[in-house]
């Protein structure tokens, strides 16, 4: 006996595509499922400018299926060295929706990142002044703090007095793994938003180390213990307040995964509504997964909500993993393991 479940089209706030042959790989597996998707801007060289996320955006549209319904969001990444006026033109124009802060050395192409958040204080002051939404990868890189504490860290000494410096900045904590974020979230105020991945809400560390290092866990941020993956669980299911998804789906080629100094990223763009379905079964609560993809975030960023649907199907069998893709000229590309049976697929 199957049943169905009929949900608005989902949008994914959190995406990486990469470029060239990659992004002809993976773009479809987005397109698919989601209507839009706020597209990271961690290319190398960076995606700095207007003239710059206008290429990238040319690009993405050049590599998507014919007729697919599908918008790419995109975003600028923040320097030291970014011109507030070109930044604000381009959100203006509609351009792009946001501005990724990576700080320097925190995950994949971030070198370019923000070293000294104090010197981009007028970019931010400009920012709010103009209501250009700010992500960011929270997460310090000092080397005398332990990576399981990275976030709260930073939350701590960087991301609230940035804050209080600049009270009108809307601000979105990306991929949060800790209840100490979400304890965060629901103290912050109306212009403090938060996305959780598909991979942290389903896995935890001992995934990642227990019987064996499992490259393909491997994430930055870093998966925590079970309890906070209960707690970010818990808060996605029962429909919390300015919680919602953003996959932070990062492919990496096989070969750049499985190595002796590992990539970090975990690719679930193929199965993640699959997977969603799943976790929010099992907590009962599947009247919630439509708020969780489709509405919360679109409300938080100020987009309409998506007219169309997608239909989700149960099987009594579990549905298999997606096979790994074909990267052409360049590798292989595993899709992520939920470390479950998963009984949903998109029909």
């Amino acid at each position: 006996m199957t049943q169905t479940l009929t949900l608005r089209r989902p949008d994914d706030f959190h995406l990486h595509l990469r470029d060239g042959a990659m992004l002809r790989t993976v773009l479809p597996e987005t397109a698919r499922d989601f209507a839009r998707a706020i597209i990271m801007p961690n290319l190398v060289p960076p995606v700095v400018t207007g003239a710059d996320a206008r290429a990238y955006q040319g690009r993405i549209m050049e590599a998507l299926p014919k007729d697919a319904p599908f918008e790419p969001l995109m975003t600028l990444y923040l320097t030291e060295e970014t011109d507030p006026e070109d930044l604000v033109a381009a959100h203006a124009s509609g351009l792009i929706t946001a501005v990724k802060l990576y700080p320097a050395g925190a995950t994949t192409n971030s070198q370019s990142g923000v070293r000294d958040v104090e010197k981009v204080q007028p970019v931010l002051d400009a920012m709010a002044e103009a209501g250009v939404p700010l992500c960011v990868h929270g997460e310090v890189t000092t080397h005398d703090v332990d990576i399981f504490d990275r976030e709260q860290v930073f939350i701590e000494t960087v991301l609230d007095p940035l804050r209080r410096r600049t009270p009108g900045l809307k601000v979105i904590m990306e991929h949060i793994t800790t209840s100490h974020a979400l304890d965060y979230l629901r103290e912050g105020g109306p212009l403090l938003g938060a996305t959780v991945t598909t991979h942290h809400l389903m896995i935890d560390r001992n995934h990642m180390l227990v019987g064996g290092v499992r490259p393909h866990y491997y994430c930055l941020p870093i998966v925590k213990r079970a309890t906070h993956r209960t707690a970010l669980a818990e808060a996605a299911t029962s429909g919390q307040e300015r919680l919602f998804l953003g996959t932070d789906s990062a492919p990496h080629l096989d070969g750049a995964k499985l190595s002796a100094c590992g990539c970090a990223g975990v690719f679930s763009a193929s199965n993640t509504m699959a997977c969603l379905a799943q976790l929010f079964e099992e907590a009962d609560a599947l009247d919630k997964l439509e708020a969780f993809t489709s509405s919360i975030g679109a409300t938080f960023y100020g987009l309409p909500l998506n007219p169309d649907t997608i239909t989700l199907e149960r099987s009594d069998a579990p549905v298999p993993v997606p096979a790994g893709l074909d990267v052409p000229g360049e590798g292989s590309l595993t899709v992520f393991d939920p470390a479950r049976p998963i009984h949903w697929r998109v029909l």
